[in-house]
């Protein structure tokens, strides 16, 4: 078991990046696409090793792997292989930076990113953002988000979560003791309690205090989130409940949603499988078939199709069939 999971993709053993830049150029050379090549070095590397060989690439051909890639792919297929061969600090920057721009914020994006992440990744995509954007995340979040929901991302954004793993059960009743007196024991809802005790005490003290918030009320902290609040704020500090509780069922939910109903959310499916098939995509995988009682393959089968599809599996660790 790694630390934090069990992933679906690995480094590739007895990896050469010079060989796998020049089959990735022969490929695309002349007429036609080996998507299938494509598939088979880039779906089968490690972001690391990825990066590599875009350096080879750039090297011996003088020319920048993304742009042939988007020159001679299309759709959902150029998407996905574009998110892997970006360092995966700029995907992550790049994703929030989507969300912000134009009309609308897409709120989602933001508490899937900012409600998961442990402080040092926060802390280097700020100073990426910076670099990559020129603006400060911060002050970007401030003007694109409002209300409760505007500083629950500010404090996520500070990255200043305890993350020592020493719990103390008496501070947890005491703090599930202020949550009931924030929330369900008075009229309104006193938001910055719950705000500063999610964003500030460290998983393992948090499992205490919704177990000890359970024991209280007989109902899991969960329906007093949902109870308390609505919209963004609620969605976001169930996303924190959620990665506290069980993070493999929270990931396997936001895959779940973007292939439910009726089309498919394929950015959303993309971000889901690229950030996480490094890290725990294996355990999200055994998560979604208990949660949903179909395989995430078939699912997977079921929204996509074509060379999209085979991209999707190879990351996702399954086999093709027809």
């Amino acid at each position: 078991m790694y630390p934090y999971g069990t992933p679906t993709l690995f480094p590739a053993q007895g990896f050469d990046p010079v060989k796998d830049a020049h089959d990735l150029r022969k490929a695309m050379k002349g007429f036609g696409t080996d998507e299938d090549k494509l598939i088979e070095i880039i779906c089968r590397r490690s972001n690391e090793q990825r990066q590599e060989i875009q350096r080879q690439y750039k090297t011996h051909f003088g020319k920048d792997l993304i742009e042939d890639i988007k020159s001679e792919t299309s759709a959902n297929f150029q998407k996905l292989l574009v998110g892997l061969l970006r360092p995966i600090v700029d995907y992550y920057c790049a994703e929030l930076n989507d969300a912000m721009a134009g009309l609308g914020t897409d709120e989602e994006v933001l508490i899937e990113i900012l409600c998961t992440l442990s402080n040092l990744e926060i802390h280097t995509i700020k100073n990426q953002y910076l670099r990559l954007y020129g603006a400060h995340l911060e002050s970007e979040l401030k003007s694109e988000t409002s209300g409760n929901f505007k500083r629950l991302l500010i404090s996520l954004c500070t990255a200043a979560r305890d993350e020592s793993g020493r719990v103390d059960p008496n501070k947890a009743k005491e703090d599930a003791r202020e949550l009931l007196k924030a929330g369900e024991l008075r009229v309104g809802t006193d938001e910055s309690m719950f705000n500063m005790i999610l964003c500030q005490r460290n998983y393992q003290q948090l499992k205490l205090i919704f177990q000890e918030y359970e024991n209280m009320t007989g109902h899991s902290f969960e329906k007093a989130l949902k109870k308390e609040f609505s919209g963004d704020i609620m969605e976001g500090l169930i996303a924190i409940y959620k990665c506290v509780t069980n993070k493999a069922d929270y990931f396997a939910s936001r895959l779940h949603k973007s292939m439910a109903g009726i089309g498919t959310n394929d950015k959303q499916l993309i971000r889901v499988i690229i950030t996480r098939c490094e890290i725990d995509l294996a355990d999200i995988k055994v998560a979604f078939e208990r949660l949903y009682g179909k395989s995430l393959k078939s699912w997977i089968k079921g929204d996509t199709s074509g060379h999209y599809k085979h991209a999707l599996y190879a990351l996702v660790g399954e086999q093709r069939s027809s």
